[in-house]
């Protein structure tokens, strides 16, 4: 199997940003779907991965997967909460959405099916292991 270049996994990491950020507009501005206050932070690591991975690759800066698994890390790890909390996993009386707010369990939680928790936490994980991916090459 041919192993990605740097390049390469960066470039992807950028299109899977991309499209998980235009995903969560649309889901939020089209659909008008309201976001809960961890939709919110989840949102605060993704959107800038778009423009730090973009300008990284436009300007062939070849480190810039630091940066992108920085922020996948981050967003991981508040998507990860979200999905205890959608899951049952983490006790309600701790859970940062207002009780006036849209709410961070219940079914509105679900785009095909599928919580929206779990497909943002695939996403950084998938940017954050092609970030990682492209910074191997730079070693050398």
């Amino acid at each position: 199997m041919a192993r990605f270049s740097g390049e390469m996994a960066l470039v992807l990491a950028w299109i899977v940003s991309l499209v998980a950020t235009l995903a969560v507009l649309f889901i939020g501005e089209v659909l008008g779907q309201t976001p809960c206050v961890l939709c919110w932070f989840q949102r605060t690591f993704m959107f800038p991965l778009v423009i730090v991975l973009g300008f990284g690759l436009w300007w062939h800066d070849r480190r810039v997967g630091r940066y992108g698994l920085v922020l996948a890390l981050g967003g991981g790890a508040v998507a990860l909460w979200h999905l205890g909390l959608y899951a049952g996993l983490i006790p309600e009386p701790i859970q940062p959405c207002s009780s006036t707010g849209p709410s961070c369990t219940d079914s509105n939680q679900l785009f095909l099916g599928v919580p929206i928790p779990l497909m943002a936490l695939f996403a950084f994980a998938l940017i954050g292991l092609l970030s990682a991916l492209s910074l191997k090459e730079t070693h050398k």
